[in-house]
């Protein structure tokens, strides 16, 4: 089969490019030709099919007005984008598209082609875009429902994406275009939601139930499981207000006995680490950027992961790769995580954004001995391997293909 996968990046910048390669990956291992169409950048893997990956605005900041009036028209609509999309359509001829993240950088304007060209197309739902102009509904510090119902003027009120307004009218503007011409819905003809919460999320916010399928995110599951012993509780991602860290630090102030590493980068990383030296949090190390090599020797080390989001989650990687592992995960109960962690079972969940419930939900894991620590972590890795192989993930994917 040929396959053609579509995403705004080829690097490894997060959990929705690992997944990209580890599928094409997989995919060329079992006998498909595989193709994919980008964004050019320095970082990016390499790929035979490089000469059709279009420019990559960064939509981030300001590069004075003529270049941001460029990034506006192409936000909306990318002649760029659409034709390269005809182009690889024209000279790979895929029998089957797979969209992934293709908001903004590419626009709606592909999915013209793809309509036009009658060739089956899926499209994986990493996080809530298609129904939410922020990708998260999460504004100003929780959980935001505003926009449900067309509503979407309110991204512009609440400045949803970033502080300059103009940036939130053009994704008011997009995602009212895009809803009412039904892009999406007119163009592809399965949805994969890689947990029930999204699935059912899109269903609730308008999207047609019958166009998606739940297919859980896979995971690798290792020959034996990490040794752990290292007494430390690890966090890897961005430092972001919704990933909960405020919560996890000001908890963790009457637990000192269970130290934390805080693997990663983001905007709120300053500000997290000030809070931190304010409390006299000296259990809590901030290791910034942490390479894939030795996040996973440190990840080998750890006692359990820990995830502590305010926003909502759809099949986070770091708590499947933790499962994988056989280490427990103390995670947040929001979104598809608790289709991933049972409480008391292969880990411990707490309410969102709760300090009490998270300083206990700590103290119950620092008393939990090591042999039962590792009977949880069994209890992940048997989790891993009755639903999230990728030989089961591969075989549902390609079904949904044909």
């Amino acid at each position: 089969m040929r396959i053609l996968h579509i995403n705004k990046f080829f690097d490894h910048r997060g959990g929705v490019e690992v997944y990209l390669h580890r599928l094409m990956r997989h995919q060329a291992e079992a006998g498909h030709e595989v193709h994919a169409l980008s964004t050019r950048a320095a970082h990016n893997v390499p790929s035979a099919d490089e000469s059709y990956f279009i420019h990559r605005f960064d939509f981030a900041r300001s590069e004075g007005w003529k270049e941001d009036l460029r990034k506006a028209g192409a936000f909306l609509w990318n002649r760029e984008a659409q034709h390269a999309t005809e182009r690889v359509l024209h000279d790979v001829k895929p029998d089957v598209i797979h969209l992934h993240n293709i908001y903004h950088h590419f626009s709606t304007s592909i999915l013209t082609p793809i309509r036009a060209s009658g060739i089956r197309c899926v499209q994986t739902l990493h996080d809530l875009k298609l129904a939410c102009p922020n990708y998260s509904m999460f504004t100003e510090g929780k959980v935001c429902h505003r926009c449900k119902g067309g509503r979407y003027t309110n991204a512009i009120k609440h400045r949803c994406l970033a502080r300059p307004l103009s940036a939130n009218v053009l994704a008011a503007a997009e995602m009212t275009m895009t809803k009412v011409a039904q892009s999406y819905e007119q163009t592809v003809h399965r949805f994969i939601a890689p947990s029930e919460f999204l699935r059912r999320t899109m269903v609730e916010w308008g999207e047609p139930a019958a166009k998606f399928e739940v297919i859980p995110n896979p995971a690798d599951l290792p020959r034996s499981p990490v040794e752990s012993g290292g007494g430390f509780i690890l966090y890897a991602g961005r430092l972001t207000v919704g990933k909960g860290l405020e919560t996890l630090i000001r908890a963790s102030v009457d637990v000192p006995t269970l130290p934390i590493h805080i693997a990663g980068t983001g905007v709120d990383g300053d500000r997290l680490q000030h809070i931190a030296r304010s409390l006299g949090a000296s259990h809590i190390s901030f290791l910034g950027f942490v390479p894939p090599d030795e996040l996973a020797a440190m990840r080998a080390k750890a006692e359990a992961v820990v995830l502590p989001s305010v926003q909502y989650e759809n099949s986070p990687l770091a708590i499947l790769e933790a499962m994988g592992d056989g280490l427990p995960v103390i995670a947040s109960a929001i979104g598809g995580i608790p289709e991933l962690v049972d409480d008391g079972e292969n880990g411990i969940l707490a309410a969102p954004g709760d300090i009490e419930a998270w300083t206990e939900a700590l103290r119950r894991f620092a008393a939990i001995p090591a042999e039962a620590r590792r009977i949880m972590g069994g209890c992940g890795r048997t989790r891993i391997a009755k639903r999230h192989l990728w030989v089961d993930h591969l075989r549902q994917v390609e079904r949904m293909y044909r």
